[in-house]
């Protein structure tokens, strides 16, 4: 005989509370089936636990079609004309589950409430390009606004000698960090010269390891060498042996006392022949008068300017000479990477003046530019100037961030290495200013006004 159940009387009333009574049986049930989904997840049965697995997924689809009918029937209430209009890319999804979906033109209006027309025309007009677009692509957050673009651009007709690697490292100085490669897309979004392929590196050739001296502090080595940068004249002649002596007023012969560390541009002289030993030394005092100091080495070849005189010179300073291998090309690489500079980015550019004045000023600007405003890469982005006198490069003080839906990175101190300083200090990564305008500032050099010397700043 089956016993009966107990009868439960119900409160008085209780029509009333129905709808919170509805509310409560359902939160009771979702906890029962949670703790028996826990039960099923840690169950040894490979079995119940799929079982428990397929169930969550089944519930999660139930209720996820029950909130979708929820809303499409809000949403149907209003006249299709009414209706917010679909942005571009949530278009191109649309499209996109129609395909996966396999559905026709009827099926995919009717989930997403359109009509078949808005499918077709979207269908139709689906390779359009522009801001016209009915259907886009998602827009990357990092990408940059067109006055980037234009920006570079303008950069590279303003002053050709620069590459992009050139333009993203002025550009990061001023707070606009560019990858090389996001500079050539840039450029190349315009029908503009290619630009020249960066000279390469020469190679050291190999040399005793013992005599090899490697710079590691600021006049740690010095690098001297001489090099002839032809007048406007030129050397060639039409007649044999079809060259003039290289001397004044065909050519300069220049000297550049460059620290090797830093790569700054200690002292630069020019000479109308030839220089002896005397006049190497006298150049050496003056360089030594700039900087307060004589290096421990110094790094040159093996001409007749640096024997006799200028090894006495050295004796009486304490400095060490180091030669560089007879006849072979890249002995004294550093120094002569910047002479191949100064030709390519300077003298190169320019008519060269026939008189002493004119070409130490000439010299004497050139090497500024390049101490203070030319990024150097093999110092990380930094000026020679920067590492001389151990201050923070400028594109790590600050960075303008351009796209508006970018996420700022967080503030952290992190480790930075200043070219090879072993001693360097941690400092706080540079501060990210999100900005949606800038002006760009060119200060012209009065001999060398094809030199860019740029300075950025917010727009108003």
């Amino acid at each position: 005989m089956t016993a009966k159940p107990p009868p439960i009387p119900l409160p008085d009333a209780w029509p009333e509370h129905t709808k919170s009574a509805l509310l409560h049986a359902v939160a009771l049930a979702h906890r029962s089936l949670v703790s028996m989904r826990g039960w099923c997840a840690n169950s040894p049965v490979a079995r119940v636990r799929l079982t428990g697995e397929n169930e969550r997924l089944r519930s999660e689809v139930a209720m996820l079609r029950d909130e979708l009918r929820i809303k499409d029937a809000r949403m149907a209430k209003l006249a299709p004309a009414r209706r917010p209009q679909y942005a571009p890319t949530d278009r191109l999804a649309i499209l996109q589950l129609k395909a996966a979906r396999g559905w026709n033109k009827a099926q995919c209006a009717r989930v997403f409430l359109v009509t078949a027309a808005t499918i077709a025309l979207w269908l139709k007009r689906l390779d359009e390009d522009g801001e016209r677009a009915l259907v886009r692509t998602p827009e990357p957050v990092n990408r940059f606004p067109d006055f980037v673009t234009l920006l570079v651009q303008q950069l590279k007709v303003t002053f050709p000698v620069v590459g992009k690697r050139r333009i993203a490292d002025m550009l990061a100085r001023a707070g606009v960090h560019l990858a090389a490669t996001t500079v050539a897309r840039m450029l190349a979004r315009k029908p503009v010269s290619p630009p020249a392929p960066p000279s390469p590196e020469r190679q050291v050739p190999a040399r005793d390891a013992g005599r090899t001296v490697v710079a590691k502090y600021v006049h740690h080595v010095w690098g001297i060498d001489l090099t002839l940068v032809p007048t406007s004249i030129g050397f060639w002649i039409p007649w044999s042996p079809w060259s003039v002596t290289p001397s004044w007023p065909f050519c300069w012969h220049v000297v550049v006392v460059l620290d090797q560390f830093s790569r700054k541009v200690v002292h630069v002289g020019s000479f109308r022949s030839q220089p002896t030993a005397a006049q190497m030394c006298s150049l050496l005092d003056e360089a030594v008068a700039k900087t307060g100091r004589a290096p421990r080495y110094t790094v040159t070849d093996r001409g007749a300017q640096f024997q006799g005189e200028f090894r006495h010179w050295c004796a009486d300073h304490g400095v060490k000479p180091r030669f560089g291998a007879i006849g072979k090309k890249g002995s004294i690489a550093i120094v002569e990477r910047f002479m191949l500079t100064l030709k390519d980015e300077g003298t190169r550019r320019i008519a060269v003046p026939y008189d002493d004045a004119a070409i130490g000023e000439v010299l004497s600007e050139f090497a500024r530019w390049y101490n203070e405003w030319r990024p150097h890469s093999r110092l990380g982005g930094a000026t020679p100037c920067e590492i001389f006198e151990g201050v923070v490069p400028a594109h790590e003080q600050v960075v303008f961030e351009m796209r508006p839906h970018y996420p700022l990175p967080e503030v952290e101190v992190e480790q930075r290495d200043v070219g090879r300083d072993a001693n360097a200090l941690q400092r706080a990564p540079p501060s990210v200013i999100r900005v949606s305008g800038l002006r760009v500032r060119h200060e012209p050099i009065a001999r060398l006004p094809h030199l860019p010397r740029l300075s950025i700043e917010r727009a108003a």
